[in-house]
């Protein structure tokens, strides 16, 4: 006679769950470089938890549990091998004045999408959780991390952002702490490779990082191209999702703007804020005589000024970020 299942107590799971719902998103998106996955990712770890929570020993704490259960969940998710990237991510720069942009990305591209600052975990007593918070999700980080494989990805993050100990780490995933300690000491040198000499940047709320976005937002809105030479670094570069061609230079980068972007005064209008621990802004276009959702543009702030601008042209990410589809009427 079969012994009948013992029925979860929806409060207490929620009481010993719900506290780390938003790790568990940023941690997914680290793993998969889209927010929006990362979102039904989380909904499906909490799933299998609720089924398997009547039958949870405590051998473990309640976080790994969780986090072996949405670690596993992102490595299912990923057996497709597909990788998230940004332009700069398929070939190398084209000269900005040569001509128009290629509008036409490899069909089976699928690119990494930005992270809203308020999904991340909320910062503790401690503010150096929090600066770790937002340095592992800086987008250069993240775009390099979906180069590794997935079972290296996860075994960096889970030690070297998360914190878990090899042992934890090799209980997570099911696999001795010799090869954990091996995956990690590939997946730096792979990291190294990428990033050999990583640019310190500025927090958004800081003033400098503040006052680069505000210049680039007028700028942008009054197809001011003097400013944003004077915002952007010599070696700046600039992307835009889903185009493939990408710019480096500044001169370069202007000759786009001004040519492609920036010739009709007024098509554009930013409304301020944040993803990956970067200063960023809503885009909206006008069309006819109204504005509409567009993207979201992140910059990467240095003292010095703006070395990256990276466009990501999807619409459905301004509601993602949790903004109108059209922008507040401005204030007088």
């Amino acid at each position: 006679m079969p012994v009948p299942q013992r029925m979860a107590d929806p409060d207490r799971f929620a009481a010993d769950t719900a506290p780390f719902r938003r790790e568990l998103l940023a941690h997914c998106y680290r793993m998969v470089g889209s927010a929006q996955d990362a979102e039904d990712l989380v909904q499906e770890t909490y799933l299998r938890a609720w089924r398997g929570y009547p039958n949870f020993e405590g051998r473990a704490s309640v976080r790994s549990w969780l986090y072996r259960i949405a670690t596993n969940v992102c490595l299912t998710a990923l057996r497709p091998a597909r990788v998230r990237v940004l332009p700069s991510g398929l070939s190398g720069p084209v000269d900005g004045l040569a001509g128009a942009t290629n509008h036409t990305a490899p069909h089976d591209v699928s690119w990494l999408e930005p992270f809203p600052d308020s999904w991340a975990a909320p910062g503790p007593d401690d503010p150096a959780d929090t600066v770790i918070t937002r340095e592992s999700l800086r987008l250069a980080l993240i775009a390099s991390l979906q180069h590794l494989p997935a079972r290296q990805r996860a075994i960096l993050l889970l030690r070297e952002v998360l914190d878990f100990s090899a042992a934890e780490t090799a209980a997570i995933l099911g696999t001795t702490t010799a090869a954990v300690k091996s995956g990690l000491q590939r997946a730096r040198a792979r990291l190294r490779e990428l990033e050999p000499a990583p640019t310190r940047l500025l927090d958004p709320d800081h003033p400098r990082a503040r006052a680069l976005l505000g210049a680039y937002i007028a700028a942008f809105e009054h197809s001011d191209v003097e400013l944003l030479e004077q915002v952007l670094r010599t070696d700046a570069t600039l992307e835009a999702t889903p185009f493939p061609d990408w710019r480096a230079g500044r001169e370069n980068c202007l000759h786009l703007l001004r040519t492609q972007v920036l010739h009709i005064p007024g098509a554009w209008r930013l409304t301020p804020t944040a993803a990956n621990g970067q200063p960023a802004a809503v885009l909206y276009h006008r069309d006819a005589n109204a504005f509409h959702a567009a993207g979201i543009v992140l910059l990467t702030a240095t003292p010095t000024g703006i070395s990256r601008v990276c466009a990501f042209h999807d619409p459905d990410l301004v509601a993602a970020f949790d903004f109108p589809a059209s922008p507040p009427a401005p204030t007088a």
